[in-house]
């Protein structure tokens, strides 16, 4: 078996057909969508991309602020070891130079986006050239294979040709923006709505355009002997605000959906999970247990992970009950099946999954639950990275079924 994992950052979970939006034109995740396991509730565990990386690559979450507690062998160099052809492919500097990327068997650094003005033509954009060279790389590679490819474009270049952002625009708007400069801002309270209007047609463009260049990989992947035998994981390392919150872009990092809940798709060569929905709260540590259980080989104790493929094969496994995410200047958060707690200034509750972007802070109405989800967060601040002498993970007390099922 060969994997692929398409780690698209600032991709927006509102923004693709397979969760719901109906207005920006997805045909290729939707594709991908009914050849793939959907999960509906993946949350990123830090925005930050050296804690993430640490997360996917080692399955150490970000809560362990001082680093791993001891050290470990990585992804690629499990998979280097056991005969996997390893190669990381990326357009984010940030990222090659991560101490992770040189367990990797081969680096391809792919130009950093850098585009003075929009593109006449599709080839010319920064997206079609990072995925011409992933259809390359699939065509060539070594089998079996593990090609872990980072596109940072989406937050970095609006490039696509004007058209795309155009097909946006209704009867009566402004016209769009012309810059590919990516925005990153707090909106002041008198912002102008059609600045933030053109914002969200520019990049409502941007990801038709990546959906095409996914259809064009897809395509690959159907039509060639190594692309059927190939797993493929889609996931969005970080969100997009586009106002939800005041936001547009990357800026200060509040821990709210439109930033930490992810799209994640994987589609594997026999089929398994297709045209399926988990809702099972996932992680980033998920996918690195997942992909050593794709290979039968057992990853290391860790305080969080959890292979994914047992509830694929739709067999007997533990739910999850919480998922925790650490943000800059002290924001931590926590999400239950029923509620989601932001912990900035001042503690904010929402009630989930129906407040799907945050909305209303019901605090003061769930004070009680406020405080029993505060003092859950706190348990696993204190119990995830640290090492357990009997072997195994730390254990942290079960959450009562408020916590879990809501009010009733």
């Amino acid at each position: 078996m060969n994997a692929i994992c398409l780690m698209i950052d600032r991709l927006h979970v509102g923004y693709v057909g397979a969760y719901g939006n109906a207005w920006c034109r997805t045909p290729s995740f939707d594709r991908l969508a009914s050849q793939a396991m959907v999960f509906d509730h993946a949350l990123i565990d830090s925005p930050s991309l050296e804690a993430l990386y640490r997360s996917y690559w080692l399955g150490w979450h970000a809560l362990c602020a001082e680093g791993p507690p001891e050290p470990r062998p990585s992804l690629a160099e499990q998979l280097g070891d056991a005969g996997v052809t390893t190669i990381l492919m990326s357009d984010e500097p940030k990222l090659t130079r991560h101490p992770g990327a040189i367990d990797f068997q081969e680096l391809i650094e792919i130009e950093p986006a850098w585009q003075a003005k929009t593109a006449t033509r599709i080839e010319q954009t920064q997206l079609a050239r990072c995925f011409m060279q992933i259809i390359q790389q699939v065509e060539a590679a070594r089998e079996p294979f593990f090609l872990w490819c980072h596109l940072a474009s989406l937050g970095a270049t609006w490039d696509a040709p004007r058209n795309f952002r155009e097909a946006y625009v209704e009867p009566g708007d402004p016209p769009p923006p012309e810059s590919p400069e990516v925005p990153g801002q707090v909106l002041p309270p008198d912002h102008d709505p059609d600045v933030l209007l053109g914002a969200i047609q520019s990049y409502a463009g941007q990801v038709t355009l990546l959906d095409l260049c996914c259809g064009a990989l897809l395509e690959c992947l159907e039509s060639t002997p190594a692309g059927r035998e190939t797993l493929l994981a889609l996931v969005s390392l970080r969100g997009f605000p586009l106002g939800e919150h005041g936001r547009v872009g990357p800026c200060d990092e509040p821990l709210f959906s439109e930033l930490v809940h992810v799209p994640w798709m994987m589609r594997f060569p026999d089929g398994l999970g297709a045209a399926r929905r988990s809702q099972r709260l996932i992680e980033p540590a998920d996918l690195w247990a997942s992909l050593l259980d794709c290979w039968q080989l057992p990853p290391p104790p860790s305080a969080t992970a959890c292979s994914l493929l047992p509830s694929l094969r739709q067999e007997s496994c533990g739910e999850r009950d919480r998922l925790c995410v650490r943000g800059p200047g002290g924001q931590r958060a926590i999400r239950t099946p029923a509620w989601y707690l932001r912990v900035a200034e001042e503690p904010e509750l929402f009630v989930k999954p129906d407040d799907r972007w945050e909305v209303n802070n019901v605090t003061m109405r769930c004070r009680e639950v406020s405080e029993h989800l505060l003092e859950a967060l706190s348990q696993c601040q204190q119990a995830w990275g640290q090492p357990n002498p009997a072997g195994g993970c730390i254990r942290i007390p079960p959450l009562s079924n408020v916590l879990l099922h809501g009010l009733e």
